[in-house]
């Protein structure tokens, strides 16, 4: 069983940064995708990124997709995400979310904002940006 705990969130200004964290307290392996989430008040879960854990693929919504950027170290099994430009409807709490084995490419592509690809999920961090 993986388990993920997300930290890093807090409040900014609009144009602001953040970066939050996904560390993994197990392995993950190379086959593995990590998703990115938010869910705002009254609003659907929705996928803002994702990343493989062998790093040759990496999607983005394209609300975020110039600002948002993924990166991840191996040697603490954790997975960030980087936010920059930050706006008010940034505002939402954000999850990591974790699958074993990841889709080929082309099927990945499709639903890797999709909820149902993922196994496991993180409690969540806030991130609050005032204007």
């Amino acid at each position: 069983q993986v388990q993920l705990v997300e930290s890093g969130g807090g409040s900014v200004q609009t144009g602001g940064s953040l970066r939050l964290a996904c560390a993994a307290t197990r392995y993950t392996p190379s086959s593995a995708c990590i998703g990115w989430f938010r869910q705002a008040p009254g609003k659907e879960r929705e996928g803002v990124a994702a990343i493989s854990r062998g790093g040759e693929r990496a999607a983005y919504a394209a609300s975020v997709k110039g600002r948002f950027t993924t990166s991840q170290n191996y040697a603490v099994n954790t997975v960030y995400l980087h936010m920059n430009s930050l706006e008010p409807e940034d505002n939402a709490m954000y999850y990591c979310a974790a699958t074993s084995s990841c889709r080929d490419l082309g099927s990945w592509s499709l639903a890797w904002g999709r909820k149902d690809e993922y196994n496991y999920w993180g409690q969540g961090t806030q991130v609050t940006v005032s204007s």
